[in-house]
């Protein structure tokens, strides 16, 4: 079913419209970028010279990017998980419920990736050694949508007394289907390309899921169960901040910050048709 996505932004300037397109960000200072070969979330190929690329400078973040996601409409009731397959799982606490889509009872809504896909292209940043960790406990994957940059490994471990596999449904890195022994190491994975978000399932049990967000750049966050997200602090200059929902969908803002501007606060609001 197709979904109705809508925003607002807390700040005054000019949005871009939703959905699923790619359509070309300002480019940074002002104007209208030229479009280039840009992929889905915003890693981007063309445009941007490599002599023109800087190591990135913390020191030159310095505004905070912070804000909220809710959900507007009747609040979509989460359904208790149905582990009656595997009587193993089954007994394992209370079968837990279904994080699909977790909306507080003000409409805060949990689980949103949120990231820059435009207006870092001046930039490199350092892939990171530490590793990323995915937990298979009480047969369920925690966390249920996570973060990682390009390169980064991530570390899927099974803690539970019953054997799973994961099964990398992927798009545009590499597709994988490995199984886990009670006991077992734990994977290391590697996904060398930005994609949002990248499926995780285990076949042997059908409920259970991960999403995990890949990109180029430092600056993402999932949101809360309170709806709130934390993007850090960045340079002033026009970008494109992202946000997608695994079963509500993706929307774009186009936000300017400048140095005497003060902190930025942003809002997404997603609903289903």
């Amino acid at each position: 079913m197709r979904r109705l996505l809508a925003y607002s932004i807390l700040v005054s300037l000019p949005l871009t419209a939703c959905g699923g397109g790619d359509d070309p960000a300002p480019a940074p200072g002002g104007g209208s970028a030229t479009p280039s070969a840009t992929p889905e979330n915003g890693a981007q190929t063309g445009g941007t010279s490599t002599a023109t690329v800087k190591d990135w400078d913390p020191a030159a973040g310095t505004i905070a990017v912070t804000g909220s996601v809710v959900f507007t409409g009747d609040t979509p009731k989460r359904r208790k998980l149905d582990m009656g397959s595997d009587p193993k799982c089954e007994g394992m606490g209370d079968g837990g419920l279904d994080e699909s889509a977790i909306v507080g009872p003000s409409g805060e809504l949990a689980n949103v990736f949120v990231w820059v896909r435009k207006g870092l292209e001046g930039w490199k940043f350092a892939t990171p050694t530490e590793p990323v960790h995915v937990a298979q406990q009480g047969c369920t994957y925690t966390p249920h949508v996570l973060g990682v940059q390009v390169g980064q490994p991530l570390e899927i471990g099974n803690a539970d007394p019953v054997s799973h596999n994961v099964h990398s449904f992927g798009k545009k890195n590499p597709g994988f289907n490995q199984t886990q022994a009670p006991g077992s190491a734990g994977l290391t994975k590697v996904f060398n390309r930005s994609e949002v978000l990248l499926p995780l399932k285990c076949d042997i049990h059908g409920w259970m899921s991960t999403f995990v967000g890949v990109v180029e750049n430092p600056f993402f966050a999932v949101s809360a169960e309170d709806g709130s997200f934390d993007l850090g602090q960045l340079p002033p200059g026009t970008y494109q901040i992202s946000a997608r929902h695994e079963i509500f969908g993706l929307q774009k803002q186009d936000i300017t910050i400048t140095a005497d501007g003060g902190p930025q606060t942003l809002s997404f609001s997603f609903s289903e048709e």
